[in-house]
């Protein structure tokens, strides 16, 4: 999704809500920074049968607060240890309170230098997806 432009994360929502809104299939939201709260503010109003989320903007000031119980779908996450824009403790409490899989790697808020770290944790989960649930616990 291409958000320039729009500022607001509740219009940035309801963007891809109706963008997402006539697809067919399982959906996988992935998101960054103000991208990665759009996916997860966005997950279950989608059903979305996942999300995948680097450096996710929860938590910060200034947005709006995520509805109690927002996530009802498989959840990872990877933060840097070095993020100077969104403290990876936001990524910790989360993953706590949601039981969400979250990967502190030594990288920065653009995690750039671990992008093949990231590709190899994506399509693992993308793999988990798949698992029967028996086999999860």
């Amino acid at each position: 999704m291409d958000y320039r432009g729009i500022d607001s994360p509740r219009e940035r929502i309801a963007k891809l809500v109706e963008f997402c809104k006539d697809l067919s299939g399982d959906l996988v939201l992935v998101g960054s920074s103000l991208g990665g709260y759009v996916a997860l503010a966005s997950a279950s109003l989608l059903h979305a049968r996942g999300v995948f989320l680097m450096a996710p903007a929860i938590y910060m000031e200034g947005l709006p607060e995520l509805r109690p119980g927002v996530l009802d779908c498989p959840a990872t996450i990877v933060h840097g240890w070095r993020d100077e824009v969104v403290p990876w403790e936001h990524s910790v409490r989360f993953a706590q309170t949601y039981g969400a899989t979250l990967h502190l790697l030594d990288g920065d808020h653009r995690l750039h230098d671990q992008i093949r770290v990231i590709r190899y944790l994506f399509e693992c989960f993308l793999i988990g997806l798949d698992l029967p649930e028996s086999t999860l616990k």
